[in-house]
């Protein structure tokens, strides 16, 4: 599964995807120190190093500043993970026409503002932190045109991170929900009480999508409808709603803990549940008898043009999809060239086809039980502790925590993903791993998927980039898809030089799981721009990969419900790859492997582009 940072959560829908990128353009407090030397870099590749403009630096902090209020008062959902206290006026603009509005005008004042401000008038740290800005809010523009929310405002969200599956998350500690004082459990439950309001405007936009016949898949409608049957099904008292009411804050009297565990409850049982019952009664007898059969994008009127700014959204480069579906076969061939050299080595001699399904029913390959899971995973997230300060010179202060997914979730969840930590350090990053079917988990995945998802995968960049209050706020809180998942997926290769695919079991996964990072560029464009059948596409990654059924389906389901997201891993990871190349070509012996990663990981999530130019003026620097 992908992280689920401020972004991107994130962030992940189309038509949240507008307001990630909102959340993402968020910027910092005009005081910022300047980037360190070392971890500055052109944002402008032809832009002429020049003397530093002071005034041109202060515009564009308060260009930040003032773009930070309007961005977090534009994205409620983003602003709540940001530990930020959302009023409920703010909350109640979710999914209304006037929220969309305000958005295409804040980003085109955004857009004119900073054409104002010249890059060869900025130092360094500007210079870059402006280019971040500028794509950011150039993809957002091109998912803001009338003809692209003529789709995904009508299409409010789905399955995959749904607002009806984030929203018990974020009013839940560890979130990043705010509850320090009576104030906030009071301000909690009037959010609550305004629930109904935002699913009436969620509903009145499914219905102009219905009457212009622009529908979600059906069968997203289905996974959605049971998803909400998962959150009814458990009892007031043990709802995600009602956790807050397990740990009040020491300030609280107990006079007025009583008082807030009886309102939260009160709420939760009269007014939450009767929202989702109502969104529940609309989805399954309203709208899943018109919704469409098709899944792909290219079945709606502009669905191609949508798919190719969704694309450039997420891996920050103008690509053709054609071409990403050539790349992705060429990857899946070589990737299988090495899977059959790996099965050798397990003993298996028959031919590689015949090896996935030995894969999938060998018990051998197989957890037994939870516990065995867990444990895996907490073995080698202790071996990566150890091994860090080897690969890194900056480590996370934040600390990780590993735990299984709540079962309410646990059914439409890929393996395994990462939800971010506070950047105070005082919760804890969480690596989640999937105990749902538990016979189709597999034990061979292990290190590579905590590698992605825990550290130094997601966990560290994230992490770093939030620690970080050098940067200004969207580059620690913000990002691109094709970094930030090309980051966690490029993480997985350091599990060849940190030991960990020596073992033959080990190794499988690693090849197992890059074969589905390919097998994304064939399937995301198959079924987005060739008419593939949600049955094609979990027949494709059958037949070339071991993973067993439920994650091929929660897979497809997912680039279904998200297109052009599952491009960004591939593209990004290649991406970093390339360049470790070209500074290891350049520098030789003065490569140093700590260096390199402290350049990708010191501005935060960068565009493709502007990475390069960064780390190709620190290779310059230090030839």
């Amino acid at each position: 599964m992908a992280v689920k940072p401020n972004r991107l959560l994130g962030r992940a829908l189309l038509a949240i995807a507008v307001a990630s990128t909102a959340s993402a353009c968020a910027s910092a407090d005009s005081q910022r120190p300047a980037p360190r030397p070392e971890a500055a870099a052109t944002a402008k590749i032809d832009a002429p190093l020049a003397r530093p403009a002071v005034p041109a630096n202060v515009a564009l902090d308060r260009l930040f500043a003032a773009d930070l209020h309007q961005s977090l008062a534009l994205d409620p959902l983003g602003a709540l993970q940001q530990g930020k206290r959302v009023p409920t006026s703010q909350f109640l603009l979710l999914f209304t026409p006037q929220l969309a509005r305000e958005r295409r005008e804040a980003n085109s004042r955004l857009l004119s503002e900073l054409g104002d401000i010249a890059p060869d008038q900025l130092d360094e740290g500007h210079r870059i932190s402006r280019a971040v800005m500028l794509d950011a809010k150039q993809a957002e523009q091109a998912l803001l045109s009338p003809e692209s929310l003529a789709l995904t405002e009508v299409q409010p969200f789905n399955h995959f991170g749904g607002f009806h599956v984030s929203y018990p998350e974020l009013s839940s500690p560890g979130s990043g929900l705010v509850l320090e004082n009576a104030g906030d459990f009071e301000l909690l439950i009037e959010r609550h009480s305004a629930l109904p309001k935002v699913f009436d405007a969620a509903i009145a936009r499914f219905r102009e999508g219905m009457a212009a016949g622009t529908t979600e898949p059906r069968l997203t409608v289905d996974n959605m409808i049971t998803q909400i049957n998962a959150l009814l099904a458990q009892p007031v008292d043990r709802s995600p709603f009602m956790s807050p009411a397990r740990s009040f804050p020491e300030s609280m009297s107990p006079a007025q803990r009583n008082q807030m565990r009886h309102d939260l409850h009160d709420v939760t049982a009269k007014v939450v549940y009767p929202a989702y019952r109502n969104l529940r009664r609309f989805l399954a007898e309203e709208y899943r008898p018109v919704a469409r059969e098709t899944v792909g994008l290219s079945a709606l009127p502009g669905g191609m043009a949508l798919y190719r700014r969704l694309v450039r959204m997420n891996t920050t480069l103008d690509l053709d999809p054609a071409a990403v579906h050539e790349l992705g076969l060429g990857e899946v061939a070589r990737i299988q060239r090495d899977m059959d050299r790996v099965k050798g080595e397990l003993g298996f001699t028959g031919p590689l086809r015949a090896f996935f399904d030995h894969v999938r029913t060998d018990p051998k390959y197989h957890p037994r039980t939870e516990a065995e899971l867990s444990e895996g995973f907490r073995a080698i997230g202790r071996k990566v502790d150890e091994l860090a300060p080897r690969y890194f010179l900056h480590l996370p202060r934040t600390p990780l925590q590993i735990q299984s997914y709540p079962p309410y979730r646990a059914k439409f969840e890929a393996g395994g993903s990462y939800a971010q930590g506070s950047p105070d350090g005082r919760l804890p990053g969480t690596f989640f791993f999937n105990t749902y079917d538990l016979k189709s988990r597999f034990l061979t995945g292990i290190a590579t998927l905590y590698l992605h998802e825990g550290a130094p995968g997601h966990h560290f960049q994230i992490s770093l980039a939030q620690e970080n209050t050098t940067l200004p706020d969207f580059q620690r809180f913000g990002g691109n898809t094709a970094y930030i998942e090309g980051w966690a997926l490029y993480a997985e290769t350091l599990g060849y030089e940190m030991g960990f695919y020596k073992d033959p079991m080990q190794h499988w996964g690693t090849l197992d799981d890059e074969m589905l990072r390919a097998m994304r560029l064939v399937v995301d464009t198959g079924l987005h721009t060739k008419g593939w059948s949600r049955d094609q596409a979990v027949d494709y990654m059958l037949a070339n990969s071991g993973m067993g059924r439920s994650d091929a389906e929660a897979e497809v389901d997912r680039y279904v419900a998200i297109p052009g997201q599952a491009l960004s891993y591939k593209i990004g990871a290649l991406t970093i790859q390339r360049l470790r190349k070209e500074a290891e070509a350049a520098l030789g012996g003065r490569f140093d492997i700590r260096q390199f990663h402290d350049q990708i990981l010191g501005s935060g999530a960068l565009p493709m582009q502007v990475l390069e130019a960064k780390v190709r003026r620190w290779i310059a620097a230090n030839r």
